[in-house]
């Protein structure tokens, strides 16, 4: 037998088998312990994070520390709109993209420079063009260091992925514990429609698949800004 027929033959007999429904794995292993089912269960296996919003801060500032992202914490817009153009004059950006939202038009006005709105029709060209992409988000993750967006509250699939340079817009009340919180929030905010596009975004593009070597921008964004009003 060939290797491609053995390959096949292999795919055959994993077909034959009917998968269970999901969440009635363990009826088909009753010898095996059962996976975590509430949140307290899943926590026990998890990080511990802090009840105060102080604590989720520091944590949330440790872990941006470690995944190499840019997070900063605000007092009012105007502080807001200075970080903003400091970036936008150190980074010499040419061109926003961005889309309809409180935050982002906020950003985009005070930067005014030429905008690729990702809400209605646009060119795939043009957005790969822009020097930066804002988004806002859903939530902030403090356990993981991670932001919570959706196709509903980044502007879409590409907007959060194309752009060299993903600049987030986010509130402090926006800062949750840790992923179970995340995921209760999506299930109250969405669960009679979700959106086609849910990702949790730690830190910025990278691999390290070349001689174990950290490439930062391989397949997304090369860096991750977080300002948080």
């Amino acid at each position: 037998m060939s290797e491609r027929e053995s390959i096949l033959a292999r795919i055959r007999e994993a077909l034959s088998v009917q998968a269970p429904f999901p969440g009635a794995h363990d009826q088909f292993a009753p010898h095996h312990t059962a996976a975590p089912k509430t949140p307290a269960e899943i926590r026990h296996w998890l990080p511990q994070v802090g009840s105060s919003f102080e604590e989720r801060l520091e944590l949330f500032r440790k872990r941006a520390g470690e995944l190499k992202l840019d997070f900063h914490l605000v007092d009012n817009r105007d502080q807001l709109a200075g970080l903003l153009l400091s970036l936008r004059d150190t980074e010499e950006w040419k061109k926003v993209g961005t889309h309809i939202a409180d935050l982002t038009d906020f950003a985009t006005v005070k930067l005014g420079l030429p905008i690729c709105r990702t809400d209605g029709g646009y060119e795939v060209t043009e957005l790969e063009s822009c020097s930066v992409g804002f988004t806002e988000c859903d939530a902030l993750v403090a356990q993981t260091g991670s932001v919570l967006v959706t196709s509903r509250t980044a502007g879409g699939r590409a907007l959060s992925v194309l752009p060299p340079h993903h600049v987030v817009l986010a509130r402090r009340e926006q800062l949750l514990g840790d992923l179970p919180e995340a995921f209760a929030l999506l299930k109250k905010r969405y669960a009679a429609d979700f959106p086609s596009f849910i990702s949790f975004i730690t830190g910025p593009s990278r691999t390290g698949d070349i001689e174990r070597i950290l490439v930062l921008g391989a397949h997304g964004p090369k860096k991750l800004t977080i300002l948080c009003l």
